[in-house]
């Protein structure tokens, strides 16, 4: 076998779904419409957040710094495909490569160190409720956002850098729509166990450890919203909680299916259309959820139409 340093391969081929032929073009309008929505939904969803004084509050600091993070997430990996669609090219450049993967791995650590912040946020707004404007005030807020990105970004960097300085076996075709990290690592003639180890050691960190400190600070919320002895109270209380563990689910159940399964399980197919899921379809559902299930987002929504006639033709109606 012909091996090559990977820093010197040019050009990478994506198989993409060429595997099924027939169902090409509804993939492709199905993601057309996903990042169409996506961009739509968080761009409105952060400028409601901005214009609107009321949602000057950590929370949706919080879930504006989250659409941020979905608009670029969902950028990295679908926009590059629907340009190679059109074109008809399935290649990549090599540094074009490394940007995609490394793009994001970055966002999608910083979202997984974001998600278990937004919990600790919930758990001292319900359970501290005095106390919660001098805990989260905006000096800690901005800490914890730029704490999230520092993680994610140098978590990232590790992973992208440990994967690029490996050696092929002459074979540049990447099994994937995107530069994803399994996928390109898949190409890689040499031993990978050090790689690999790097990707366990921080795939428990970014996955597990933040899903233990969401279903803690969840255990305490649901302790105190049942002694809560009004009604409307656990009501409005489970509500504010419902949209945050639904984007929890969507997001940490395919990124657990993804990078913590076994060696042996060899899924490359599926792989593509679970990276879909959390590439694609959760940042598409993440303003959605968030705006109807909250109260605050659809009432500055209705305010933004009332100033903004011509909004209305964008912006769905929340009846």
């Amino acid at each position: 076998m012909v091996k090559a340093n990977l820093t010197v391969i040019s050009n990478f081929i994506f198989l993409g779904f060429t595997h099924y032929p027939k169902v090409k073009v509804i993939i492709f309008v199905l993601c057309l419409l996903m990042y169409l929505i996506t961009l739509l939904g968080n761009i409105i969803l952060i400028s409601i957040t901005v214009l609107d004084s009321h949602l000057h509050k950590p929370m949706y600091f919080f879930l504006s710094n989250l659409s941020f993070l979905d608009i670029w997430y969902t950028s990295s990996a679908l926009t590059p495909m629907l340009a190679n669609f059109v074109s008809g090219k399935n290649t990549i450049s090599f540094s074009g490569c490394a940007v995609q993967m490394y793009l994001s791995l970055a966002m999608g650590s910083t979202e997984c160190v974001l998600l278990s912040m937004m919990a600790y946020d919930r758990y001292v707004a319900i359970c501290n409720p005095l106390r919660y404007p001098i805990i989260m005030n905006k000096s800690v807020c901005v800490q914890i956002v730029a704490g999230s990105w520092v993680t994610g970004c140098l978590t990232a960097l590790v992973e992208t850098m440990s994967v690029l300085h490996q050696s092929l076996c002459g074979n540049s075709i990447i099994n994937h729509f995107t530069c994803e990290i399994l996928a390109v690592l898949k190409l890689v003639c040499v031993d990978t166990s050090r790689v690999q180890l790097i990707m366990l050691v921080i795939s428990v960190l970014l996955l597990p450890v933040p899903m233990l400190l969401i279903c803690i600070s969840y255990a305490f919320i649901l302790s105190n919203i049942l002694r809560i002895s009004s009604v409307g109270g656990q009501s409005k209380a489970f509500s504010t909680c419902a949209a945050h563990l639904t984007v929890v689910v969507l997001f940490y159940g395919t990124a657990l299916s993804m990078y913590l399964k076994t060696s042996a399980i060899d899924s490359q197919e599926i792989d593509k259309f679970i990276a879909l899921v959390y590439a694609g379809l959760t940042p598409m559902l993440n303003p959605i959820i968030y705006s109807l299930r909250n109260k605050d987002v659809k009432t500055a929504v209705k305010k933004l139409l009332i100033r903004n006639p011509l909004c209305a033709f964008l912006i769905p109606s929340s009846k």
